[in-house]
C-alpha cells in the first residue's frame, strides 16, 4: 500500500511541479505548487452538466478511466517490494487497462454526438494506436532481457551493468517519457492549454465535462504520468538497495519528470499536426533498436 499512497501524494504535486517550473523559467512569480489540489478540491465540489444527448456511456467513462489508472497503480512494484496485484503476464494487462481507459473516453466523446468531439477523438485514436507498439515492444524487450513476464521478476532481475544495457536502459527511459508526454497529451504533441479548433485533441474531447467528472479526468492524466515515472525508476533500481533510497529514487524520478515537462513546455513549440504521426512513428523505431539491444546483450542476435 505504501507504493500507492506514493503514487497517489506524488499525483497530486506533480502539476504544481509543472507550474513552478514555467513561472520560474518565465520571469513570473506563479501559482503556489499546491495550486493544482486546490483546484481539483474546486471541481470535486463542483455539479455536474449532462446533456440529453448523451447515455450512460458518457457519465460511466470519466469513473472507468479513473478506475482503470487506479488498478494500474496497484500493478506496479518498486524495486524488490511488488505491488498488491502481482501476476505473470501482469505488464500486458498494466498496458491494456490504460488502453480501456483511453478507448472509453474516446467513446464517450463520440457520444455527444459533435463533430467537433468527433475530430478530437479521431485524432486520439490513431495517436493512441500508432503509439501501442512502442510501449509493447518495449516491455516485452525487457520481458526477453529478464527471462519474466511479470513486473516484479522482470524489475528485480533486470541489470545494466554493460555499457550496451545501459545505452539500452537510456533509449527506453527517452521512449517512455515521450509516451507519457502523448499519453497525457502535452507540448510537442498536444497542447492541454489550447483552444484553437484545428490543433486540439484530447483538451476538446473533455469539453462537455464539468464538475466531479472533470476533475477524475484532469487527476488521472497526473496519476498516469507518476506510473511511468516509476515505470522508468524500476529500471535503474536494484533490489538489494534499501527501500528508503528506493523511494526517494523514484521520488527524485518523478520531480525530474515534472521540471522535464515544464522544461519543454516552456521552450518546446508543438508539433504541426501532420509531424506528429512521423515523431510517434519514430518512438517504435527506437523501442525495435531496444529490442535488437535486447538480443544483442543475450548474444542471440548473430
Amino acid at each position: 500500500m505504501l507504493i500507492f499512497f506514493s503514487i497517489i501524494i506524488l499525483s497530486l504535486i506533480f502539476p504544481g511541479i509543472i507550474v513552478r517550473t514555467k513561472s520560474v523559467l518565465s520571469g513570473r512569480k506563479g501559482p503556489s505548487i499546491v495550486q493544482p489540489i486546490y483546484d481539483l478540491i474546486k471541481l470535486f465540489r463542483k455539479g455536474t452538466v449532462y446533456s440529453i444527448t448523451t447515455s450512460w456511456i458518457f457519465r460511466f467513462a470519466p469513473v472507468l478511466y479513473f478506475s482503470s489508472a487506479i488498478l494500474a497503480a496497484l500493478i506496479l512494484p518498486i524495486g524488490n517490494k511488488s505491488g498488491i496485484i502481482s501476476f505473470e503476464g501482469d505488464f500486458i494487462f498494466f498496458i491494456y487497462l490504460l488502453g480501456l481507459s483511453k478507448f472509453f473516453l474516446i467513446i464517450a466523446a463520440l457520444d455527444t454526438g459533435s463533430a467537433f468531439e468527433g475530430m478530437g477523438s479521431s485524432r486520439e485514436a490513431l495517436y493512441s494506436m500508432l503509439v501501442e507498439p512502442a510501449f509493447f515492444i518495449l516491455l516485452a524487450s525487457f520481458a526477453l532481457l529478464s527471462g519474466n513476464s511479470s513486473f516484479e521478476g522482470l524489475f528485480n532481475t533486470l541489470t545494466f551493468d554493460t555499457s550496451i544495457a545501459l545505452f539500452i536502459g537510456i533509449l527506453a527511459a527517452y521512449t517512455l517519457f515521450h509516451i507519457a508526454l502523448l499519453e497525457n497529451s502535452r507540448l510537442p504533441y498536444d497542447d492541454p492549454k489550447t483552444h484553437l479548433e484545428l490543433t486540439m485533441i484530447h483538451e476538446v474531447m473533455v469539453l462537455d465535462y464539468s464538475g466531479f467528472d472533470l476533475a477524475l479526468i484532469q487527476w488521472t492524466g497526473h496519476i498516469k504520468f507518476v506510473l511511468y515515472s516509476l515505470l522508468v525508476s524500476n529500471f535503474f533500481l536494484k533490489p538489494e538497495m534499501n527501500l528508503g533510497l528506493q523511494f526517494l529514487i523514484f521520488f527524485a524520478t518523478t520531480v525530474l519528470f515534472a521540471i522535464s515537462v515544464g522544461f519543454i513546455e516552456s521552450f518546446r513549440a508543438r508539433h504541426k499536426l501532420r509531424n506528429n504521426n512521423k515523431a510517434i512513428v519514430i518512438l517504435t523505431s527506437i523501442a525495435i533498436l531496444v529490442f535488437f539491444g535486447s538480443l544483442l546483450v543475450l548474444k542471440k542476435l548473430f
